[in-house]
């Protein structure tokens, strides 16, 4: 087991909403960073205690391998990142003692690493730390300063944990999110997937239809297809909708789709065997939808929903 720690200042929400951990590659000026290059190290299983506004906020579990990813939305934060980077699928879960590390000082500073040090002798964060390791010892002390609370969300993660299968090949720097080859682009699908997923999860807070707003039970839906989108559209935030799995299926398919007035429309087959089986409320009004939402549904209503139509 090993045990890391992100200062998330900027980042929280989008991180811990969208389950994951982006970081660039180097500084600003091309200088190696160590803190970013840490993001390379880390393994499915592996503890991340989250800190934000001087308190550990969240413990994570990361799901999967390091990534080359783009720059997720992170709004205003980070505008002067590169648009290239690290990405860790994160799964977290928010603590219920949220400890200030300041407030223990005494307790925690005999286990601060020498080098690379995520916290100052007096508890105060470091602005220039984004992702450091944590030694066991230190890993021990803050386990027992948070408590049960570790506990209870280390098993709440636990729980819902989908741990990806390792790459056949480790993560390089030479490796990017565009390719040339067939390899490539399906390594670009997965990869792009899940700042797809992340981007999404910024915009959106629950499924449209049935409105479950549990990140870990939806699915992040392309509204125009990964197959006629471009780059930039296929990890649009903008371009997809959470949905329950059998909503996506359904949307995905062509089956059902949004209307502009924020209303549900079927296709036929759909109102008489699927309804009343799946609990689906027609007349649920699904919100309303951004300008951006709004041009890709118009290309869902035109080309994904037409088509079945007519093939069916």
């Amino acid at each position: 087991m090993r045990y890391w720690w992100v200062n998330q200042n900027q980042t929280y929400r989008a991180e811990v909403r969208g389950s994951f951990m982006w970081s660039p590659k180097q500084n600003a000026n091309g200088a190696r960073n160590q803190f970013y290059e840490n993001m390379r190290q880390v393994s499915p299983g592996n503890v991340v205690f989250s800190f934000c506004d001087t308190r550990i906020k969240a413990i994570g579990v990361v799901t999967g391998d390091v990534q080359t990813g783009p720059k997720p939305d992170f709004g205003s934060a980070g505008a002067n990142w590169s648009r290239e980077g690290w990405f860790v699928p994160v799964d977290y879960c928010v603590l219920e003692n949220q400890i200030r590390p300041k407030d223990h000082a005494s307790v925690i500073r005999p286990f601060l690493p020498v080098r690379y040090s995520p916290l100052q002798p007096t508890g105060d964060g470091l602005q220039s730390v984004y992702l450091a390791e944590v030694p066991q010892a230190m890993a021990d002390a803050l386990i027992a300063l948070i408590g049960q609370a570790y506990w209870d969300a280390y098993a709440t993660v636990a729980a819902f944990q989908t741990v990806e299968a390792p790459e056949t090949t480790p993560p390089s720097a030479n490796r990017t999110l565009p390719g040339p080859t067939f390899r490539d682009q399906i390594v670009r699908a997965r990869r792009g997937q899940g700042v797809f997923r992340a981007n999404v999860l910024l915009r959106e807070e629950r499924c449209r239809v049935t409105g479950v707003d549990e990140p870990r039970h939806l699915k992040a839906s392309h509204i125009k297809p990964w197959r006629d989108a471009t780059d930039t559209e296929r990890l649009d935030g903008a371009n997809g909708l959470l949905l329950s799995p059998h909503i996506d299926h359904l949307f995905d398919e062509g089956y059902i789709t949004f209307s502009a007035s924020q209303e549900l429309v079927l296709v036929p087959e759909v109102r008489t065997k699927l309804l009343d089986a799946w609990g689906i409320d027609e007349s649920v009004r699904v919100g309303a939808f951004t300008r951006e939402q709004g041009a890709y549904l118009d290309y869902h209503r035109a080309n994904v929903f037409k088509r079945a139509l007519l093939e069916r």
